[in-house]
């Protein structure tokens, strides 16, 4: 016993440094930032005075005496009061037998306290035998008293009841409640229960916290506890209470005897295994209290912050076997949002209506033919309305939203959720019946409806991509067939200039070989034309190779032999990194450009060389020449032509081929002037390390 007064010691000890501080804190936060905490902030701080007053009381006497008894009515009253002046107001005051009550109880507490005062004060120590079971009997009727406004209090609050003035007022039950329990304990045994009054101070540091809470609660120092901290307390109640229960019953058995210890132990033991096991093997049992936990222990049904980032990463993740494609993840995503075990997502078909492109965990998967009407899809996409099939099962008349037979005559489906991208439906989803079904609220429908939302975001999202993808693909098609048709006209002027000279010249031997040589030269590319269209083509970078430069030059002059003589030079020996096709298409259209833009009387050169490493091919004219913004803004852009019938797509072509190949054009030109482009291409002896010879043959080149 000694050691239990020596704890009992320590912890008033505590108790009263804690109400110390927390009183002190009171009174020294902003009066603006604490009348946001409640409508009596001050009356808070004088409770919280009061409470280290006792408490003090409970140092110097100790618990149970008759002058902490005293004392305790100081407590009361000042609890009482902030009680009626929290729940209460003059707009909303109490009711008339509860304004007796409360008026009782504050006369009990003066009247006790001026009487024990004056007791102790008169007769000592020798007021103790006395005083004590009449001060008793007044905190009996005080606790009982005070539970009944607290009681009334709560049901009296407004919804919007801010929480920690919840807490408070629970504090204050605690605390009278164990006050009371410890009254009725004595009365009833006729010892005093001093196990249980000894342990007083620690019942008033376990409701120390709320005010601290309280005053926490305030702007950035908000203090809430989450739902899964909140979980587990409940689930340690829960223990709690089993233990209470078991020792109970135990001590019934005692105070019963025969074997009705061990039978209490034997239905315990059955009681707390069949209630686990049921718990880990039954999923409706855990929805069951899943269900009861959310609809009775907190205000809200939904954990937003949790579930909302779960959602996000169903969405936007994935990587399990469930997860393998967007579809399904929308569909998994919304049903796990509301505890569904199952969902069907449907999107438009190419006949009309909307049908069922995929599930999730869906029992016996689901028909190929179930459809859902374009009526039914625009009236749902008009209302936004979600809709609770248990509610169209029972009949609402005047909300004819023409939902298809297949969704109602199966007990499986739950609630149809549109699901819309600005204004415009894009897939519609089916959540299967969970394992404790119940109605839908308003929390339900304005979580399916932001949820859906998002999930729509993300369905545009990949339907935008896939439309970009086929945008793409069409893209390159018609841009090949762009420079397709581009080349070709040029294949038709040359093959059309080379029918009017026939004309004049076909009874020559020697135009007649020049004829052979070009239609055998334009066959051939009109092949490569019809290769580069194919979309198999790899391109002119694939092919790269080392390839000689003055034989493609020589060709390309052969070829434009009957338009214009081309003046060649060439390094001996040189050799470029690339693909001969691609080269000469490049300089052929250099060449073409040149021929185009001088006059018939002017020469058009070509001059290839090593330099700085780099093979560097000049086509030099003579021409009209180009302004340095058309060269900036307009040369290499395609579809930018200064010829009439031009597709402006030559220049392009021939830089985009350039650059696949590591090369690069070059261009310096004046109007009135005439212009140079230069061809940048890698070397090949820089490639494979061979020697060059450097001596220069010029044809013709000034």
């Amino acid at each position: 016993m000694g050691a239990l007064t020596g704890l009992s010691q320590i912890l008033s000890s505590l108790a009263l440094a804690g109400f110390t501080g927390v009183t002190l804190w009171l009174l020294m936060r902003p009066r603006a930032r604490m009348a946001a905490l409640m409508p009596a902030p001050r009356l808070l701080a004088a409770t919280a005075a009061a409470t280290a007053l006792w408490c003090a009381a409970l140092t110097a006497y100790g618990p149970g005496s008759s002058q902490s008894l005293v004392v305790q009515t100081v407590r009361d009253l000042a609890m009482l009061l902030w009680l009626g002046a929290t729940f209460w107001s003059p707009r909303a005051p109490m009711s008339r037998p509860l304004r007796l009550i409360a008026r009782m109880l504050a006369t009990i507490c003066l009247l006790t306290l001026l009487l024990g005062a004056a007791a102790h004060l008169r007769a000592g120590a020798a007021a103790e035998s006395w005083m004590t079971p009449t001060m008793g009997f007044a905190a009996t009727v005080v606790a009982i008293g005070g539970l009944l406004m607290i009681d009334a209090g709560v049901r009296h609050a407004s919804a919007g009841q801010r929480m920690p003035v919840m807490a408070v007022a629970g504090g204050f039950a605690m605390l009278w409640a164990y006050e009371l329990n410890v009254q009725l304990i004595g009365a009833l045994t006729g010892k005093i229960a001093s196990m249980l009054i000894a342990l007083l101070p620690a019942i008033a540091l376990l409701t120390l916290p709320v005010y601290v809470v309280a005053a926490m609660d305030i702007g950035r120092e908000r203090m809430r506890l989450s739902r899964t901290a909140a979980t587990r307390t409940l689930i340690l109640l829960g223990a709690a209470a089993y233990l209470i229960v078991i020792a109970l019953t135990g001590a019934v058995a005692r105070v019963a005897g025969g074997d009705y210890a061990e039978l209490a132990q034997a239905i315990s033991l059955l009681v707390a295994l069949g209630t686990g096991g049921l718990m880990l093997a039954s999923a409706r049992s855990r929805a069951w209290l899943s269900v009861m936990i959310s609809k009775h222990f907190f205000e809200h049904r939904y954990d937003y912050r949790a579930e909302w980032m779960r959602f996000t990463a169903t969405l936007g993740q994935g990587g399990g076997e469930d997860d393998r494609n967007l579809h399904r993840r929308v569909a998994k995503a919304l049903a796990e949002l509301t505890g569904s075990p199952g969902a069907l997502l449907m999107l438009p078909g190419a006949s009309g209506g909307f049908r069922i492109a995929e599930h999730w965990h869906w029992p016996d998967g689901a028909s190929e033919d179930a459809t859902l009407s374009l009526r039914s899809a625009f009236m749902l996409q008009e209302t936004h309305h979600i809709v609770d099939l248990d509610a169209e099962r029972r009949g609402h008349p005047g909300e004819d939203l023409a939902i298809p037979e297949w969704l109602i005559a199966d007990p499986r489906a739950w609630v149809v959720v549109p699901v819309l991208h600005f204004q415009r439906m894009i897939a519609i989803v089916v959540l299967h019946r969970p394992a404790v079904s119940r109605a839908l609220d308003w929390e339900d429908l304005d979580v399916l409806r932001i949820a859906g939302q998002q999930a729509a975001s993300y369905l545009a999202e990949s339907q935008s991509q896939q439309a970009l993808s086929e945008a793409r693909r069409f893209d390159e098609f018609n841009r090949r067939f762009a420079f397709i048709m581009h080349d070709i006209k040029n294949l038709a002027s040359q093959i059309g200039l080379l029918a009017r000279n026939a004309e004049r010249h076909a009874d020559k031997p020697d135009f007649r070989a020049d004829m052979i040589e070009t239609l055998k030269i334009s066959a051939g590319r009109l092949s490569d034309l019809l290769v580069r269209l194919s979309p198999r083509e790899r391109g002119p970078a694939a092919e790269a190779g080392r390839m000689l430069v003055e034989p493609v030059l020589n060709e390309i002059a052969a070829e434009m032999r009957p338009r214009r003589a081309l003046f060649v030079g060439c390094q001996a020996g040189l050799s470029a990194w690339g693909d001969a096709g691609a080269i000469r298409q490049i300089v052929q259209h250099l060449v073409a450009n040149a021929i185009d833009a001088s006059a018939p009387d002017t020469p058009v050169q070509v001059v290839a060389v090593a330099e700085q490493g780099r093979v560097r091919i000049d086509v030099i004219d003579q021409g009209c020449g180009m302004t340095r913004d058309f060269i900036r803004d307009e040369l290499f852009k395609p579809f930018v032509s200064t010829k009439e019938s031009g597709f402006g797509l030559g220049a392009f072509e021939a830089l985009q081929i350039a650059q696949a190949m590591g090369g690069a054009i070059e261009v310096a030109s004046e109007p009135g002037k005439g212009s140079s482009f230069t061809l940048w291409l890698p070397l090949a002896d820089t490639r494979d390390d061979a020697g060059v010879d450097a001596r220069v043959m010029k044809v013709g080149h000034k």
